[in-house]
């Protein structure tokens, strides 16, 4: 049979025209009767899985794997006989296709149920943010599996309940290294290195994965010795190993060590090549990160954004934008890099030409070319340009809207600020306290003193930059007795004043 259809054949026609007519669909309440709404049950089911029920089931998988999870029911409905693995396979797609309600709906219809349904309900509920719901379904399991342990100790990691993750490993009968992988990770990615140590000395089996992961989060936060530490004692190093040590050192300007492992590494790939150019370039030194672009065997993008992205830095437009022609295929990082360097340049109209020759703009590419225009005094096309990017669909991110307010509060540019506070309002960004923070500080910097307490006061939940903020402001206009006021309600909640810049 060809195509999709060859289900259709396992049954006559006249078999098919009265299943339907018999058949209520399920997830459907349409033209069904509450007394026949679960007639879909009625189905004989079987616990192994023969040939033709095999090919029913792949159809469903295949379906749902495309989203069609009407089409995957109607198969589901025209069934002649199913094995728990149809139902398996219709939940697993449901929670596939963010269908959560009709998910459970078919688990509490099963006839009978095995480990996978349990176990696809409970990740399900995890990957959704419902543990409490997981957390039910867990314990009411007539058994468990360490594929179920594993669901609850990942779930737990997954949404950031870290000390419930490590309950359910310490409670595990049986684990595996899926346990063992999860929790490290869940420690690490929350800085918990102390505990990801401890657990780690535990074992002596790991893989390399697992061990690189570990040795990726002490790099991460500056903790070389560590980090080396684990390098060397690891009994087995491949390529991530390696580059990761390299990277460590390069982002960290210890150069001379970087180089050291890098010679060393028995198999140079083109990430360690980037890796310790990359150190070159971070601290500026272009002739030697050159030199070292220049002989590299393979380049990929990164290699060709860092060499350009230094020499931006460097404010070496021109070799930037040598750099950039030669490039052989660029992206949209590489465009986006040389707008930025035009506009720190203050060639505003390379800039745009830039900007107006690029394939495609992402949210950094107009913050680049806005700020580049509000920098040079530009205000009014800097304005006009944030306007479009609306009409064109694309919305400023955070970073983008507070490195605008930044640049209207380093020049001066009230009216622009203004304005700008007045797109906030409508566009609902005012509220979140990172922008709100920007606004106080456009404001405070450009001596209007009453709007920036109308933005501090509007602020739900003021965090230490909202407070320092405007005490600097109070202070800097000479209103000592309503700074006097801020200083005080920081005491209250315990923050540190401190200086900020206006």
């Amino acid at each position: 049979m060809r195509g999709r259809c060859w289900y259709r054949h396992l049954c006559s026609h006249r078999q098919l025209r009265a299943r339907r007519s018999r058949e209520p669909k399920l997830g459907s309440s349409k033209g069904t009767s509450p007394s026949r709404e679960n007639e879909w049950k009625r189905c004989p089911t079987t616990i192994s899985e023969d040939a033709d029920v095999r090919k029913w089931n792949m159809a469903i998988t295949a379906h749902m794997r495309d989203g069609q999870c009407e089409l995957a029911l109607r198969i589901f409905n025209f069934m002649p006989r199913r094995s728990i693995v149809s139902y398996n396979a219709m939940i697993t797609g449901y929670w596939q296709n963010g269908q959560f309600g009709l998910a459970r709906k078919m688990f509490d219809g099963m006839p009978e149920r095995d480990l996978v349904s349990w176990n696809s309900m409970i990740s399900g509920y995890m990957r959704n943010g419902d543990v409490s719901a997981a957390h039910v379904l867990f314990r009411q399991m007539p058994a468990r599996d360490v594929a179920s342990w594993n669901a609850m100790l990942s779930g737990y990691a997954r949404n950031g309940l870290v000390d419930e993750a490590r309950g359910v490993f310490n409670e595990m009968p049986c684990k595996n290294s899926i346990s063992w992988n999860s929790l490290l990770t869940a420690f690490v990615e929350n800085g918990r290195m102390d505990e990801a140590r401890k657990l780690f000395e535990l074992k002596t089996d790991w893989e390399v994965i697992p061990s690189n992961y570990l040795m990726a989060g002490y790099v991460k936060r500056r903790m070389l010795v560590d980090a080396r530490q684990l390098f060397d004692q690891m009994p087995f190093k491949d390529e991530v190993s390696w580059n990761t040590m390299i990277a460590g050192y390069s982002q960290n300007d210890e150069l001379s060590e970087a180089r050291r492992l890098f010679e060393a590494s028995p198999a140079r790939d083109v990430f360690a090549w980037t890796a310790l150019m990359s150190g070159y370039v971070q601290k500026g030194m272009m002739d030697e990160a050159k030199c070292i672009f220049d002989v590299m065997p393979e380049k990929n993008s990164v290699s060709w954004n860092a060499m350009i992205a230094g020499y931006v830095q460097s404010k070496e437009i021109d070799k930037a934008r040598q750099l950039f022609e030669a490039m052989p295929c660029r992206d949209i990082t590489s465009w986006n890099t040389m707008i930025a360097g035009y506009a720190q340049a203050s060639d505003i109209s390379k800039a745009r030409s830039m900007f107006n020759q690029m394939p495609k703009h992402d949210c950094i590419s107009w913050a680049a070319i806005i700020s580049g225009y509000a920098q040079t005094g530009h205000f009014e096309e800097a304005l006009q340009l944030l306007l479009d990017m609306n009409r064109y669909g694309e919305w400023p991110n955070r970073s983008a809207l507070t490195s605008f307010l930044s640049s209207c509060a380093e020049i001066g540019a009230l009216k622009l600020g203004k304005q700008l506070h007045g797109y906030l309002i409508k566009a609902g960004y005012e509220s979140g306290c990172f922008v709100a923070n920007a606004l106080l500080a456009m404001y405070c910097k450009c001596g209007n003193i009453e709007d920036a307490y109308e933005v501090f006061h509007g602020i739900a939940d003021k965090d230490s930059v909202s407070l320092n903020t405007m005490l600097a402001g109070y202070a800097r206009h000479g209103l000592l007795k309503e700074a006097l006021l801020i200083f005080e309600s920081m005491k209250a909640v315990v923050i540190e004043p401190h200086a900020v810049p206006l």
